[in-house]
């Protein structure tokens, strides 16, 4: 014998080695996502979100205050420390650095070694040593303000909450907040009774044409619902509902119909024959077999389905662009991210990493709440 009962075979451990590897390579983007979101704009850029934990060497640029100065042997003396300027003190705190590199021009940050002196462009020396502490001479008095200097330090990890303050701080971030709930709630619920109703049909009811009606859900499936996004639209103004909550409800449940449908038609029509029959010959009507029977045992598919339609509805920015009002008090949460936050900070992906992680709070809390019926839901029917 190949096998023995209470060992596993070569093939499950490696089945179970390839699903764990395929779960790992589909948690790094969230693990990295998830430490970008706390860390600052200048280290994001400046390395991976692998090396976090590890300094950073950034480039920096301040103009020390020529009211310190003072006349030394004929030349006018101007001296300090670069982590104590007002330009870097948020980045050291306690006004003490590594410097590894200084230059006089912003193409060239790190030209001179630590220790060595540099001429400067408008005459003059520099000197910065690897303290930080800098000595600037020259013939000419300072004025009010130094000669700019650059110079590139190792920086401490920095991780700061004020990603995700930025974020829950937003103007209209509640507003938002309460639009998203009033748009996804109606419009996981709406289809899933439609969907109850028409797969409850197709699975026991026998009718002229339910065989083409389930093929016609089957090839809804693949369609696009890009292509519909205009003509629903059309639609929505020549009935006057136009861009409006209403709306936007119904589109949602259009889209996700067919899949409802096909879902739920695979898992009532594995539902054993025997209750449905016995129930008849007890004299239920089709109304009763399926409110007092049906539902009940389907719970499973129908927490499959209402999973993936909130998880869609909540992230979505498409549909809500076309079918809601561009005003501050109709937005959902991606549209104000989008428009709001991302569209005046472009490059500021630390505020994208924490703004995903706020969007994704609820429909983690509802995936982990029903994803016990997840496994259930998707294979129904798959299994005779």
């Amino acid at each position: 014998m190949d096998t023995i009962a209470g060992k596993k075979s070569g093939l499950t451990i490696a089945v179970n080695l390839t699903v764990a590897a395929l779960v790992l390579i589909w948690l790094i983007p969230t693990i990295g996502l998830l430490v970008s979101s706390f860390r600052d704009r200048d280290q994001i850029s400046a390395t991976g979100w692998w090396l976090a934990p590890l300094p950073v060497e950034l480039t920096f640029r301040i103009r020390p205050a020529g009211d310190g100065a003072r006349e030394e042997g004929g030349l006018h003396v101007l001296e300090g420390n670069v982590f104590a300027q007002p330009e870097t003190a948020r980045r050291f705190p306690e006004g003490r650095g590594e410097v590894t590199g200084f230059g006089v021009r912003a193409r060239l940050p790190a030209e001179f070694a630590p220790g060595t002196e540099a001429e400067l462009p408008r005459g003059g020396a520099v000197a910065i040593d690897a303290d930080g502490a800098f000595r600037i001479t020259q013939d000419e008095a300072f004025g009010p303000r130094g000669p700019t200097l650059y110079f590139e330090a190792r920086t401490p990890p920095r991780f700061t909450l004020e990603n995700y303050r930025t974020v829950l701080l937003a103007d209209g971030m509640g507003r938002a907040f309460i639009n998203t709930l009033t748009v996804t709630i109606p419009a996981t619920v709406i289809p899933i009774l439609i969907a109850a109703f028409a797969a409850y049909a197709l699975a026991w009811m026998d009718f002229v044409g339910r065989g083409v009606l389930i093929a016609a859900v089957v090839g809804l499936l693949v369609v696009p619902l890009q292509l519909a996004l205009v003509p629903l639209l059309s639609l929505h103004q020549q009935v006057g509902i136009g861009q409006s909550f209403l709306g936007i409800w119904l589109a949602h449940t259009g889209f996700g119909m067919p899949l409802a449908i096909y879902l739920l038609r695979n898992y009532m029509v594995g539902l054993p024959r025997d209750i449905i029959e016995s129930a008849r010959v007890d004299g239920a009507t089709d109304f009763q077999i399926f409110t007092r029977i049906i539902l009940p045992l389907s719970f499973p598919a129908l927490a499959a389905f209402a999973i993936f339609q909130f998880l869609w509805v909540w992230n979505d920015l498409l549909v809500a662009k076309v079918f809601l009002p561009s005003a501050t008090d109709t937005r959902v949460m991606t549209v104000t991210i989008a428009d709001d936050l991302l569209g005046s900070r472009g490059g500021d992906w630390e505020i994208l990493a924490a703004a995903a992680f706020v969007s994704i709070a609820v429909p983690l809390v509802v995936f982990f709440t029903l994803q016990r019926y997840l496994v259930r839901g998707l294979l129904a029917g798959s299994v005779k």
